[in-house]
């Protein structure tokens, strides 16, 4: 779906607050984040769902821009010294690299704030805003991304069982694709069937799942300018992974299990849910 990727960019060129506007550095920083890079899943996550329920595109847009801000800010965050310390993202110096710890934080900062401001400015209902607001909320909320964070921070040098393990990326990972997808049919002029809404939480249930089984095996089985990021730093830092817990074969064994699983979560939708299916393979084989 390049055709989103596109306009997601110029979504997101268009939502950020220009690199002109004081303060500058600020600004410019959390464009350096946010834009001209990174696969996009999760705006084209919440496209496939809108597509689902005749969501306008413009609303679409703005929902899209909002979910990949999070991403971006959790991204920062999660690079820190004091959490990841990583050096590289999407083979780039990370924004704490280029721009300083201190800075790197109120990009965090200002790139969650200005998520909600783009809800609040959608060509919308109210009823629909509120919606896309408490869909955020949640995925970036204790109850989601920053508690998976938490969750991950105590589990360093941890042997977690394997129920542990995928609660901690339900929420670090998982909340935030959920999000993408349920913005995405939140988005459309009238409430989401009870099938609709039962069909979409099995499908995330599993590519959330899938997409994080598949980072740690890349974790091991790329290198650095293929995964845009530094390789072997889950084993580096002693931290709990799917492949650590069950193996290499395993885990691949499970990412196409979860892939299945999402197909089957599709079924009850037809044709129209082609989009999705599609982006739960390419989430799958991305090991190969």
């Amino acid at each position: 779906m390049p055709r989103i990727v596109q306009r997601t960019e110029q979504a997101l060129e268009r939502y950020l607050p220009a690199a002109d506007i004081e303060p500058a550095t600020l600004h410019e920083a959390m464009r350096y984040a946010t834009l001209g890079g990174g696969k996009r899943l999760r705006a084209l996550l919440c496209h496939a769902a809108g597509e689902l329920v005749g969501a306008e595109l413009d609303t679409l847009d703005g929902a899209a821009s909002a979910i990949e801000m999070i991403h971006a800010y959790s991204l920062v965050h999660d690079d820190l010294p004091a959490m990841d310390n990583d050096l590289l993202r999407r083979g780039l110096p990370t924004v704490h690299v280029r721009y300083g710890e201190a800075m790197a934080i109120l990009v965090g900062d200002g790139l969650q704030a200005q998520a909600f401001a783009v809800i609040g400015e959608l060509p919308a209902t109210a009823a629909q805003k509120v919606a896309l607001l408490k869909e955020l909320a949640s995925a970036s909320s204790s109850q989601g991304m920053v508690g998976g964070q938490a969750i991950d921070l105590a589990s360093v040098g941890l042997v977690l069982a394997r129920e542990q393990l995928e609660r901690m990326h339900r929420l670090k990972t998982g909340a935030v694709l959920r999000a993408s997808i349920f913005m995405g049919a939140h988005a459309g002029p009238s409430t989401m069937s009870p099938e609709l809404h039962a069909a979409l939480d099995q499908y995330q249930r599993a590519v959330g799942l899938a997409f994080q089984v598949v980072d740690d095996i890349l974790d091991v089985t790329t290198d650095a300018a293929t995964l845009g990021k530094t390789p072997g730093k889950d084993a580096q830092d002693n931290k709990p992974t799917y492949v650590s817990l069950l193996g290499l074969d395993a885990s691949r064994a499970l990412a196409e299990e979860l892939g299945e699983r999402a197909r089957i979560a599709l079924l009850p939708l037809g044709e129209r849910a082609a989009h999705l299916l599609g982006l739960a393979d390419a989430v799958v084989h991305r090991i190969r």
